[in-house]
């Protein structure tokens, strides 16, 4: 009954649409598609297709019910490829159905190459418009611009990709320290095209653990040739000389994922530092995602084997957790009074601990045993999102007192200063009591 339906649209109307104007489906043509769909900040689900596609007639129901389903958050669009070729030309299209995702780069729009349900094409859609808004959270814009046709990652502009070349390969990432995801593309390889938002929104997540590179294959065959690269895209992992290939997913957060347990291996345990600032605070707080502060007991009444063995546990606990990325800190106790205070520190005595949320000024109280299984247990429930939490006082980190770092000696008293009396010349008095 739908085929038929479609037929007789097609004899009245000519081969000029599958959606009628009363569609949630945007008729787009050269005209429009410029301004409404690449220029805009919206994300787009777009498909072009061929009004005599038997399988475009059979997705048009499917396809208007994903348009309804995103209205308000998605934009869903169609092109008749027969009337605007050139429009379809400009993307590449070379079949029926092609539906094209038009997410935070409109430059490199995805394919979609799910099942051709209603559910199916919401869901990818969600998930590109979810991945356009973390990126812009992070402060990353949407790109505009022409068409589909590009070539892979460019590192160009204000992008996080690093172009790399034969000239500045080994000192980029040969003789760097750094750890590196390269991606070896061809400008015409659709793969590579897929790949490359994604591989820009990785960029910016990832930006100060990995850096990311892309290479065109194509011009610098001299490192993709000593490296193997057959195929497009080829993603590979270097690291000091060592080098391994990259067996993970396509998509930006299982591009992040591989990465952050690449380099969680690789990077060596986080420094316990001493709070004696507010650029401490600062570097080990605001600059990840959950900073562990512990307050230890005064140096008098912990001396330095006792301290040295409290900052040595720590070590070993960021050690274990080095894969979350946090920051770890100690101070004195009641050498920083306003940080005790914000973290509600005092009334269970020294040592004591906390782990902070910056972004979020929350925090959470260790109320157990401060020792190494006490604070794993507590760790532990951190890292699955357990455990009670509160509100930073003053909803600020606290300024510090600056003072000098602890020089690694045990403490003393101070030495009572001894006074001469040799010189003091004390008046003759009158012991007699008068009555």
């Amino acid at each position: 009954m739908h085929r038929l339906a479609v037929f007789f649209s097609l004899l009245l109307g000519g081969a000029s649409a599958l959606y009628s104007s009363s569609s949630e489906v945007v008729d787009l043509t050269p005209a429009n598609f410029q301004r409404d769909v690449v220029n805009s900040d919206e994300v787009w689900v777009v498909e072009f297709y061929a009004p005599w596609c038997g399988h475009c007639q059979r997705l048009v129901p499917e396809y208007q019910k994903a348009a309804q389903a995103l209205k308000g958050v998605v934009k869903v669009g169609g092109v008749n490829a027969d009337d605007h070729k050139s429009l379809a030309q400009q993307f590449g299209i070379n079949g029926f159905p092609t539906i094209k995702i038009f997410g935070l780069d409109k430059k490199k729009p995805q394919d979609y190459n799910g099942q051709r349900t209603a559910k199916a094409i919401v869901d990818f859609a969600l998930n590109v418009a979810k991945e356009k808004v973390n990126a812009q959270l992070s402060g990353k814009k949407s790109g505009g611009g022409g068409g589909g046709s590009g070539s892979g990652s460019s590192g160009s502009g204000s992008s996080d990709v690093i172009e790399l070349t034969d000239s500045n390969f080994e000192k980029l990432v040969l003789k760097s320290d750094d750890m590196w995801l390269v991606e070896f593309f061809a400008p015409w390889c659709g793969h590579c095209k897929n790949l490359a938002p994604q591989w820009e929104i990785a960029a910016s997540d990832l930006k100060g653990k990995v850096k990311l590179g892309a290479l065109d294959a194509t011009v610098h065959s001299v490192m993709a040739s000593r490296y193997g690269v057959q195929g497009y895209p080829t993603i590979k992992f270097f690291h000091k000389g060592d080098v391994e290939d990259y067996d993970g997913g396509r998509t930006a957060s299982d591009i992040v994922a591989w990465a952050t347990d690449k380099a969680a291996v690789n990077i060596p345990p986080p420094e316990v530092k001493q709070l004696i600032s507010n650029a401490v605070l600062d570097e080990t707080c605001k600059e990840h995602p959950i900073c562990v502060v512990a307050i230890l007991p005064h140096i008098l009444d912990c001396q330095s084997k006792c301290r040295n063995n409290y900052i040595q546990m720590l070590t070993r606990l960021g050690d274990k957790y080095k894969q979350k990325m946090w920051g770890w800190g100690w101070a004195e106790a009641m050498a920083q009074s306003d940080l005790e205070q914000a973290l509600d520190i005092g009334g269970f005595g020294y040592p004591a601990l906390a782990a902070l949320n910056a972004k979020k000024m929350q925090f959470a109280l260790l109320k157990g045993s401060f020792s190494e299984d006490g604070i794993n247990e507590f760790l532990r429930d951190i890292s699955y999102g357990r455990g009670r939490t509160a509100p930073v006082r003053g909803a600020q980190l606290p300024k510090l007192v600056e003072m000098e770092a602890w020089d690694g000696k045990d403490g003393a008293l101070p030495e009572e200063e001894d006074i001469d009396l040799s010189d003091v010349e004390l008046d003759d008095f009158d012991t007699k009591t008068e009555l």
